[in-house]
């Protein structure tokens, strides 16, 4: 394994292009973040923008919140990838307005659409699977970001995807609830 950090070379921050579709480990990782990206969006059918903003539970969050936050995270760790912890704020550091930033990514704001929540997390997700169908080596590590969750020091792009994943599948668990409690549809089942 390797645990030489990604170079900043054009090389490096940029996919190559017209790479041959991924297969054995790659596209294992993408077909299981394709599942879980579907029962997200799923979520989603037949709902107004209005329905896509409500809370159904006592948290703060809502289906269009969800995929804006789950768009925000993969876009971010996309960027940690290539970029290393640079890319990423120094969560020990956050200003009061830092927080409400990050609070509105749970929420639809005024002027979101559902069409737009879901248009940018499609073009998010179109740069995270070019990035694993091209990136040469997923055991490249970068050092983690400054935060107070992490007990790790580094992580592997491998690592990164797994991640990318699980909070992927956590957040259509969430959403999957919210939306049976505004009308009773289910995901699954």
């Amino acid at each position: 394994m390797s645990s030489t950090a990604i170079e900043t070379t054009p090389a490096a921050t940029a996919p190559a292009a017209a790479a041959p579709a991924p297969t054995g480990e790659r596209a294992d990782l993408l077909a299981v973040l394709a599942k879980h990206r579907h029962f997200l969006r799923f979520t989603t059918r037949d709902l107004t923008d209005e329905q896509a903003g409500l809370r159904t539970t006592a948290s703060e969050l809502c289906v269009g919140g969800l995929i804006k936050h789950v768009a925000a995270m993969e876009r971010g760790w996309a960027d940690f990838i290539l970029e290393g912890p640079s890319a990423m704020p120094d969560f020990t550091a956050m200003t009061e307005a830092d927080q409400a930033s990050w609070a509105g990514q749970f929420r639809m704001l005024p002027g979101e659409t559902l069409e737009g929540v879901l248009a940018d997390y499609a073009a998010v997700a179109a740069r995270t699977d070019e990035l694993v169908a091209t990136l040469p080596d997923l055991d490249v590590v970068q050092p983690l970001p400054a935060a107070p969750w992490f007990t790790d020091t580094h992580w592997s792009v491998r690592r990164v995807l797994l991640h990318i994943i699980a909070e992927t599948s956590q957040h259509a668990g969430h959403a999957d609830i919210i939306r049976e409690g505004l009308d009773g549809a289910k995901s699954m089942g």
